[in-house]
């Protein structure tokens, strides 16, 4: 396609559109559109596109872009955090679905590198994909996101890995010194570790001395920060491929050297948008490039690798979190995150076209295995919950005994709450009753928030609302008071049925953030509903209008009841 040709790169971004709408609608993700949209415009459709040198160049920005996000959203504080357990499962899952998508892309007759490329495709999720389902139903702060998010990580750390090495040594292998003899292994590992180790050194030197006396001028300009955000990536990129490695790598690199300057946030979120725009012509040269030639044996080859992934994958990681002690509910859901293969997972299958590795045929094969998994992944993810309601009871045989039990024996003495959830309501409840001297038993799923909590009064262990059985740990005869600032109502509501079950007679408080939780949970009879949305509309009204807090209930909690706002700071009286 001749970009120059203005009517036309109207209509295909019209058709973008119209197709990216009807992707939404169905709850699909931009990515597969703009697939679609790319075989519908290229060669096999409407041929109104070509994979020439502009689109090439401008899928190359898009990717360059993408790498350099990736990079500054590089947060190893995340995966420190979240323990071992992300490291486990990242390299565990890449390691055992290589393997085992090798042995399966063998039996489909592939042979030995289009198999290693195929595998280690299978191997990657996406991120972008995974994070903004999270983030929709609001699962990033619990502990199933935050180990999800802490795997993916890792994987993208291996993925730039894989690219260094195969832009590094893929086009030497057949390589010939000057009297025709093959060239010394070691010769070219040492070239490649010197260039790689002098581009490392220059963009430390950049860091320490350069980077962050240059952003605090650029900084005062908004645009202008963009603007050298966009260069700086390319030019790293440009510098990358000069010493032999990949574009992909020098802009991921680049973003790691602006991660940890106080301006990533800002930048990340304006680049953004240009990201997404920049990868639609990537995703329509890939869509274009698609070969149709053999789809009949593609298909079926297809289907059998994408149910690999789609069970597959999932079943790899709840084996290794259980092993690891994690209950099979949290790897349940961490592993339904994986079932898909990633962006990524194109991007080096079209690097290992460009390298002359395998053809164009294995990067069809990979695209239609991204379309069927990131398709039917997301609606796994989207209903996670409702699908552990229904089989959850057939994986919960495989639980080992022991799982992550917590020494409430820590508490010590009498308890006046049991509080469920640390995250940013509860660690702020748990704030409150601290100061208020109260003594409190803090359960969590998150390692890493029972670890640091260092509250005087408070003392988390490790724990789940939902495990009827947890609940024989705990203090039930000696808490006063129940609370749970965990905002799922069904979890809320099987806590409620596991402490009547164990005859707690104490006070039970519940966190709801819709009226249709507030009135399931009244029903349920419990003591007090809190809708911190609800709560905090009030208090705001009530300070913009000159009304006196309190002249009304808030809604969400019962008449005459306290809670957060009123007298006593919405700290339960024992």
């Amino acid at each position: 396609m001749e970009l120059h040709d203005f009517p036309l790169l109207a209509a295909v971004l019209a058709v973008a559109t119209v197709i990216g709408l009807l992707a939404t609608r169905l709850r699909q993700p931009l990515i597969v559109a703009f697939i679609g949209v790319g075989i519908l415009v290229g060669p096999a459709g409407l041929g109104w596109v070509e994979a020439d040198g502009t689109i090439e160049l401008l899928a190359h920005l898009g990717i360059a872009v993408l790498l350099f996000l990736v990079g500054l959203r590089l947060d190893l504080h995340l995966v420190r955090t979240t323990g071992p357990i992300a490291l486990a499962t990242g390299l565990g899952q890449v390691v055992f679905t290589s393997a085992i998508g090798y042995a399966i892309a063998r039996l489909l007759g592939m042979d030995n590198v289009t198999s290693l490329y195929v595998a280690v495709a299978l191997t990657f999720s996406s991120t972008i994909i995974i994070v903004k389902l999270l983030s929709d139903k609001r699962e990033l702060e619990q502990l199933h996101g935050r180990i999800a998010v802490g795997f993916l990580i890792v994987q993208d750390i291996v993925v730039v890995l894989v690219m260094i090495a195969l832009t590094a040594f893929g086009q030497r292998g057949g390589d010939e010194d000057a009297d025709g003899e093959p060239n010394e292994l070691h010769t070219e590992v040492l070239i490649v570790l010197g260039k790689g180790l002098g581009l490392l050194a220059g963009i430390a030197l950049l860091m320490r001395f350069v980077l962050p006396r240059l952003l605090d001028h650029i900084a005062r300009s908004q645009e202008l920060l963009v603007l050298f955000g966009v260069a700086y990536a390319i030019s790293v990129a440009a510098i990358s491929e000069w010493l032999g490695f990949s574009t992909e790598v020098g802009a991921f690199l680049a973003g790691v050297s602006l991660a940890t300057t106080p301006y990533r946030d800002a930048l990340g979120a304006r680049l953004v948008s240009l990201r997404d725009f920049m990868l639609l012509f990537f995703f329509l040269q890939l869509g274009a490039g698609l070969e149709f030639t053999d789809a009949g044996r593609q298909l079926g080859e297809a289907v059998v690798l994408s149910l690999f992934v789609l069970i597959g994958n999932p079943l790899i990681v709840i084996v290794i979190m259980a092993l690891m002690r994690y209950p099979v509910r949290v790897g349940f859901l961490c592993g339904l995150t994986v079932a898909q293969i990633s962006e990524f997972s194109l991007i080096l299958a079209a690097l290992g076209l460009s390298l002359g590795h395998i053809t164009g045929a294995t990067v069809s094969l990979i695209t239609v295995v991204g379309l069927i998994t990131i398709g039917v992944s997301t609606y796994l993810i989207m209903y996670s919950h409702q699908i552990w309601d229904r089989i959850g009871g057939w994986f919960e045989r495989f639980q080992r005994p022991g799982v992550r039990q917590p020494n409430t024996d820590r508490a010590g003495g009498d308890v006046d709450v049991i509080l469920y959830g640390l995250g940013r309501f509860g660690g702020h409840a748990a704030d409150r009753l601290d100061r208020a001297g109260l003594r409190v038993l803090a359960v969590d799923w998150d390692p890493y928030r029972v670890t640091s909590n260092e509250r005087e009064n408070v003392t988390a262990v490790f724990g789940s609302a939902e495990d009827i059985h947890f609940l024989e740990t705990l203090p039930l005869s000696r808490a006063r008071w129940v609370i749970s600032a965990i905002p799922r109502p069904d979890t809320n509501l099987a806590l409620v049925d596991g402490l009547r079950r164990h005859g707690y007679e104490g006070r039970i408080m519940l966190t709801a953030l819709t009226p249709r939780d507030v009135e399931r949970s009244r029903t349920e009879g419990v003591d007090i509903v809190l809708d911190p949305f609800a709560e905090a509309a009030d208090t705001a009204l009530d300070v913009l209008g000159g009304d006196t807090p309190g002249e009304r209930p808030a809604e969400g909690r019962p008449t005459g009841e306290r809670g957060p706002g009123d007298g006593g700071g919405g700290t339960p009286t024992p």
